[in-house]
């Protein structure tokens, strides 16, 4: 039987050379700052390291080589909406697939999944069981990737209308599932919201409100709140490390993207160096970022960036979270009707909370419980931000345990694990 899949036309990726003797030609020109005293990294990136990132790049890194990794899949580029999207697939080997749609956050990108993308479509291979294998497709969020150029007033809540349109019309599927992290995660989250009814559930990596980027000061993480005093000092100092991790990415994405843009879109090296430090920043690496990534695979991420000319439209995403507010499209509770698993990892906990069980409690006693219709959580001791690439066995492992029961007669009773 013919599917709906079939009748498009792939499209390899295949950036022409003279991009990449562009880039090359670029990353050797870099005028280099001065930057005394930095070799702690106190000021930013130290210069030694993004030094020796941008000579592989120039002389020694090969693109073709990712390339033909990532053309091992299937991919296509179609329009939605006016919008164009870019999405890779991994066919489903199984008796009968579930159709999974993966969203990436900042700075991700599509090949972030690429971990578990085997696992999910064929567990057989991984010992698993055939019955738990999904029709897998990880789309380049619009303005990420090579789903560019996109609309400029994109948002994750637009997104997941997007989503849908590619799911049911696109590629015609009645019902889905969906996953996703970090600004993937509210685009899943969004989808569990509008379109309950026509997902299986969802999984997600932390467990953000809908109205996260809402407000007048949403680009302050603290939300404007002072230091409560007489804090432990343990306590006090997670919160400073909670707040120098985001706030300058927060304030100069929502507040000046388009301020920020010529320059990362100028200059690959500038580019690298913003976002290498939120991969340093943001993943649980011990203080040394190549136990998390290798020099490779850092620079197959940024390329793709480069080569889908993506960085602006990217970090604008930010601001019209912001300008464009998320409103509710029902009233009924919970916000988030789909059956919903989570992933935390404690390299994320918030001050005072050391281990996954204290993280999963608070979780639940928090208002954002009440935001989830949670049916499986689950938290891990390892792992940070880009969870499916940290520990990709255990987040394979957390989105089946959700997806499992939902796929036949759905309980009610949620699961909850450490």
């Amino acid at each position: 039987m013919t599917s709906a899949i079939d009748a498009l036309t792939p499209t390899p990726i295949a950036i022409p050379e003279s991009t990449l003797q562009d880039l090359r030609f670029r990353l050797r020109a870099t005028n280099w700052p001065d930057d005394d005293g930095n070799e702690d990294g106190s000021y930013g990136v130290p210069q030694a390291l993004l030094r020796d990132l941008v000579q592989y790049w120039a002389q020694e890194y090969d693109w073709r080589a990712a390339e033909r990794a990532m053309n091992a899949y299937e991919h296509y580029t179609v329009e939605v909406s006016g919008v164009r999207v870019h999405f890779m697939r991994k066919p489903g080997v199984g008796p009968s697939p579930t159709p999974l749609i993966l969203s990436h956050g900042w700075p991700w990108t599509f090949w972030h999944w690429s971990k578990v993308i085997d696992q999910l479509a064929d567990p057989a291979a991984f010992g698993g069981d055939p019955a738990d294998a999904f029709d897998v497709i990880v789309p380049s969020l619009p303005g990420f990737g090579y789903s560019t150029p996109t609309r400029p007033d994109m948002n994750f809540w637009k997104i997941a209308d997007v989503w849908h349109e590619l799911m049911t019309k696109t590629l015609g599927h009645q019902r889905y599932a969906a996953a996703g992290c970090d600004v993937g995660a509210l685009v899943t989250g969004q989808l569990g919201h509008k379109y309950a009814d026509e997902l299986y559930g969802i999984h997600i990596g932390s467990a953000l409100t809908l109205d996260f980027f809402n407000g007048d000061r949403a680009w302050d993480f603290t939300g404007g709140r002072p230091i409560p005093p007489g804090l432990p000092d343990e306590q006090r100092s997670r919160l400073i490390d909670l707040e120098h991790r985001f706030a300058v990415h927060l304030a100069a994405q929502m507040l000046a993207p388009s301020t920020l843009a010529p320059g990362l879109a100028d200059s690959p090296a500038g580019m690298l160096a913003w976002i290498l430090e939120r991969w340093m920043k943001w993943s649980d690496n011990d203080g040394d970022i190549f136990t998390v990534f290798t020099r490779d695979e850092l620079l197959t991420h940024a390329t793709i960036y480069w080569t889908g000319a993506a960085i602006g439209s990217s970090i604008r995403t930010y601001a019209n979270n912001n300008r464009y507010p998320w409103t509710p499209t029902h009233e009924r509770t919970p916000a988030i009707e789909a059956r919903t698993g989570i992933t935390f990892v404690d390299y994320e906990n918030p001050p005072g909370i050391s281990t996954s069980a204290e993280r999963i409690r608070s979780f639940l006693n928090s208002d954002r419980a009440g935001w989830y219709h949670h049916v499986n959580i689950t938290g891990h001791p390892r792992g940070g931000h880009f969870i499916p690439w940290e520990i990709p066995d255990q987040w394979t492992d957390d989105l089946r345990r959700t997806f499992r029961p939902l796929l036949g007669a759905a309980p009610d009773q949620p699961e909850h694990h450490r």
